[in-house]
């Protein structure tokens, strides 16, 4: 199956590539997410047209996404959470909870879909998480999580 990504899905490319997968991951997972359009000669045409106004902007955005990049890895994160005396977490922070304490923190404000985080956090302590800014600029974010 033949589609067009709207959204950028990791490990198949960004919004507004041409991609080709299996009929049922296609039709059960892409489209009805949103994440994909079937792809025509008119989308194909609207495709090359984004394709060219996104290569003029990659440069700008490319300078940006490395000044964001210092910001972000010179930045002290702090995460608060409710915890247990022994202290693990009651449920575990999400991208989202990152997000929003690099922005409490003074930071540049950050779309959740492009933190990822290795493993679950349930506990107090240290960790890290990697910002996709760009596909070429990848930031790692060191935070700490604290009891609120």
């Amino acid at each position: 199956m033949k589609l067009i990504l709207t959204q950028e899905v990791t490990g198949l490319g960004g919004a507004g590539d041409v991609i080709e997968v299996k009929d049922g991951y296609g039709r059960n997972y892409l489209l009805p997410r949103g994440l994909a359009t079937p792809w025509t000669k008119g989308g194909q045409k609207q495709v090359d047209a984004l394709t060219k106004g996104r290569e003029t902007r990659a440069i700008r955005d490319l300078d940006t996404a490395k000044d964001v990049k210092g910001r972000l890895e010179a930045q002290s994160v702090q995460v608060p959470a409710k915890a247990g005396e022994s202290g693990r977490l009651f449920g575990a922070i999400s991208s989202g909870d990152i997000a929003a304490a690099v922005k409490a923190a003074g930071g540049p404000e950050l779309d959740k879909r492009k933190i990822e985080v290795k493993h679950a956090i349930k506990t107090v302590g240290s960790y890290e998480a990697t910002v996709r800014l760009h596909p070429e600029v990848a930031a790692t974010v060191k935070f700490e999580v604290v009891p609120a």
